[in-house]
């Protein structure tokens, strides 16, 4: 999926990789006056389920912006790749956002901190994970097949918590669900689009 870009004479051509997950924050703060000159190609949310296939993936796409973007960002944290996506942004002379992951820049670097440290056994939903909880982690991790394997899966967890993006009833009630299914405490911080802001205003500039 592409969004591409509204540019005006004079601006540099800005191309970005995101991960499909943030589709639907990056497409409402890319609508803004300012950030509309950005070009947005969106990979598959599902990459996590096996990142290492992530940095390819995102090398494969910068390399199709390049032939019309002159700068070039990553949507993405490290996420799981070990430091091989930065390997990647760097031939690229790409940034990505910071953090290792989404519920970091969320909601903050030194607030996440905070959060974690607190309680440690935490298990994370973001607004696009909440409305795709059965797709990319309950049937994933085969808990529809074989419900005996949710101790050992999260036994040592003790909360579920909902980084909202964008408040919604209906979006907590299907989070709050998660949590019951996974036997966890329901937690929720608003956390609204946090990091990714600054980065796509930056990036625009």
């Amino acid at each position: 999926m592409t969004a591409t870009a509204d540019i005006t004479a004079g601006q540099k051509r800005v191309g970005l990789v995101a991960c499909g997950a943030l589709a639907r924050e990056v497409l409402a703060l890319a609508d803004q006056p300012g950030l509309r000159h950005i070009e947005v190609k969106f990979l598959p949310a599902a990459l996590h389920n096996t990142p290492r296939d992530i940095p390819a993936a995102v090398d494969k796409a910068m390399h199709e912006l390049s032939s019309r973007c002159e700068v070039l960002f990553a949507g993405y944290g490290d996420c799981g790749t070990a430091g091989k996506l930065d390997e990647v942004l760097e031939k690229h002379g790409a940034e990505r956002l910071p953090g290792a992951h989404c519920y970091a820049f969320f909601t903050g670097l030194d607030r996440f901190e905070e959060v974690q440290d607190r309680e440690p056994g935490t298990f994370y939903l973001t607004d696009y994970l909440a409305r795709q909880f059965d797709t990319l982690v309950y049937k994933p991790l085969g808990l529809d097949r074989h419900p005996e394997l949710l101790e050992a899966y999260f036994g040592n967890y003790t909360r579920l918590m909902h980084l909202v993006q964008t408040p919604d009833e209906k979006l907590d009630a299907k989070a709050r669900e998660a949590a019951d299914r996974l036997g966890l405490r329901y937690e929720r911080i608003e956390t609204g689009f946090g990091l990714l802001e600054p980065f796509l205003k930056e990036a625009a500039q």
